[in-house]
């Protein structure tokens, strides 16, 4: 039995070193992993969606809480997380989630409270 796995194994080794000097032409394809350029494009057009919302909109303040932490993404590398963010962001602004009821207002607290 371990022959015939060690047989099937070599075989199968052969057979795909066969295949890639028979086709030596064919491209790699591409990374899937966005680029710096897809990442500031996501964030300026979330950025741009989150601008046409009032300054006291809450769904802005989320959306913006969002592309910060898009270019903290960035800024460490990991460009596809980032443009996930960019992405929360913009449908943040487009669904509108979070809406305060009239006379309701937002307590943020900053960093020393």
């Amino acid at each position: 039995m371990n022959l015939f796995r060690i047989t099937f194994c070599a075989l199968s080794l052969l057979a795909g070193l066969g295949s890639v000097a028979a086709a030596p032409d064919v491209a790699v394809p591409a990374s899937d992993e966005p680029t710096r350029e897809q990442c500031d494009a996501a964030v300026a057009q979330a950025r741009a969606l989150a601008a046409a919302l009032p300054v006291d909109h809450l769904s802005r303040y989320f959306a913006e809480r969002h592309l910060h932490q898009a270019m903290a993404e960035a800024g460490n590398g990991e460009l596809d997380e980032c443009v996930d963010m960019a992405a929360r962001a913009s449908d943040e602004v487009r669904e509108r989630r979070h809406e305060l009821r009239p006379g309701e207002t937002l307590k943020v607290l900053g960093p020393d409270e």
